[in-house]
């Protein structure tokens, strides 16, 4: 069975640490994932006390195995823009096709406080589970990159 745990500060990871949480969303991330400062940036900002930042982790754990991992960042904003933003999320590899995603998304949106956005490729399997939990495809993002 999943256990889902809310977790808001380094002091709640217990007995794991952010750089193993970093690992588990780098390698099951996959190709759809980002480097790992910029994983670790993510779970920092969720933990952040500063004006306008904070957000929270979910860990899905099987005994005291790890599942899966959803960091969500606060926006600071509302209204124009959603409260949260979903940064990551990962099952581990052989649990995929479980229902833990689905889970580990509807915990998510339960324990945030506003609304929520997130960034998905086109190509990502996972489109389908957001798209059945309600997210629609408002606008396309578009980026300028500095080089």
């Amino acid at each position: 069975m999943l256990k889902i745990n809310k977790i808001n500060t380094v002091s709640d990871l217990g007995s794991y640490s952010i750089e193993t949480i970093v690992e588990f969303l780098f390698t099951h991330l996959g190709r759809f994932g980002d480097s790992k400062e910029a994983i670790k940036a993510s779970i920092l900002y969720a933990f952040s006390d500063q004006e306008g930042k904070g957000g929270f982790l979910l860990t899905g754990q099987s005994g005291q195995e790890l599942m899966s991992v959803v960091v969500v960042n606060s926006t600071g904003m509302s209204g124009f823009i959603p409260e949260n933003i979903l940064v990551y999320i990962a099952v581990r590899d052989d649990q995929r096709g479980k229902g833990i995603g689905a889970a580990m998304m509807k915990e998510a949106l339960n324990r945030s406080e506003g609304n929520m956005a997130l960034h998905v490729e086109y190509d990502n399997p996972a489109r389908k589970l957001y798209e059945r939990l309600g997210f629609k495809s408002k606008y396309a993002e578009m980026r300028f990159e500095k080089v």
